[in-house]
């Protein structure tokens, strides 16, 4: 008989370490966008005119 409980276990465990991995991903990119420099914003350009 399968040992449900080892599979189980083994199943969560693999489970529990990739939401740890992708929360330090997460983690990781939030402060490469948190120490970014502001980008420098310029007004757009007036419209052109329309010809009639």
């Amino acid at each position: 008989m399968p040992d449900y409980q080892a599979m189980y276990l083994t199943l969560f465990q693999a489970s529990e370490e990739a939401i740890n991995l992708l929360i330090q991903a997460q983690q990781q990119c939030e402060e490469l966008y948190l120490s970014a420099p502001e980008p420098e914003l310029e007004p757009p350009p007036p419209p052109l005119p329309s010809n009639p």
